[in-house]
């Protein structure tokens, strides 16, 4: 997976639905050169397919189902399943705000059931105030008001997800340097310390400290996300920043090395029983 994942369709979906088309194509056994024959176009197109690469054309899917032998009724309900992860996130309004290698990142987040974390430099954008992600964001902007506010309301918007109907659970470790640099205003951070003590009480939120003591750590390289999925067709994915782009990873290898490094991480940090009074202690000293 990498960070031209589509802009628009659900990403996740379109992963499990690919798994899906190509243990069909294999069922049937079909090669990636039967099933571009069939639809007179590249052997890479019927992989781009499979990856949950861009959209997917819903004649091509038809015509794919019957080649496959699928009943009617389990192909009617596969297109219906299509036309669903093709529409636009609610994200795709905000694309002229948004990097497009972020915008992967937002559809992972929607569909996951489970979000793990480091973070050495921010506090999460998951539990950042508004004010805090307004003092943040315009760090990386230069005379462009509108852009700012516009990326800030997404980041107000993703929130909602830890609150929803089926919100999940998130997991994160904080370094402590992100709670004492004053990057932003004492009275900012101050409310966002309230925020963070307050999420404690959500009971599908946890956040650890990794306090200034532990000199050495597996996190050291910098920050990351580990994506869970309520689907057993997708392995974990992880995220992972930096200046110009990101990268997005699934090979087993890669996820266990990520996974357990943040395991270790979580074994060395404050336990989440101690975040609220530590954070409490911080705050008396703003």
């Amino acid at each position: 997976m990498t960070a031209s994942q589509s802009a628009t369709a659900s990403t996740v979906r379109l992963m499990v639905l690919g798994r899906r088309l190509r243990d069909l194509r294999v069922g049937a056994g079909k090669s990636f050169e039967d099933a571009a024959l069939l639809l007179d176009v590249a052997p890479l197109t019927i992989r781009r397919m499979e990856l949950a690469k861009g959209r997917w054309k819903l004649p091509y899917v038809k015509t794919l189902l019957e080649e496959y032998g699928v009943p009617e009724d389990e192909a009617r309900t596969f297109l219906a399943l299509v036309r669903e992860a093709n529409q636009p996130g609610w994200w795709h309004r905000y694309r002229d705000a948004l990097p497009s290698w972020f915008s992967g990142y937002v559809s992972l987040e929607e569909d996951a059931s489970l979000i793990r974390a480091y973070e050495p430099h921010y506090i999460p954008g998951l539990l950042q105030t508004e004010d805090y992600a307004r003092a943040i964001l315009r760090h990386g902007l230069r005379n462009a008001d509108e852009e700012l506010e516009r990326r800030v309301a997404v980041r107000m918007q993703r929130q909602k997800l830890l609150t929803g109907a089926a919100p999940p659970e998130l997991w994160v470790v904080i370094d402590e340097t992100v709670l004492r640099r004053p990057m932003v205003p004492a009275d900012v951070m101050r409310a966002q310390l309230d925020r963070l003590i307050e999420s404690l009480e959500q009971p599908n939120v946890k956040v650890q400290i990794m306090p200034f003591g532990i000199c050495a750590h597996e996190g050291m390289y910098g920050p990351f996300h580990i994506f869970r999925f309520p689907h057993q067709e997708i392995s974990d994915i992880v995220y992972v920043e930096n200046l110009v782009g990101a990268v997005y990873l699934d090979e087993y290898d890669d996820v266990t090395s990520f996974r357990e490094a943040l395991d270790q991480m979580c074994a060395q940090a404050l336990p989440v029983q101690r975040a609220g009074d530590f954070l409490l202690g911080i705050r008396k000293e703003l």
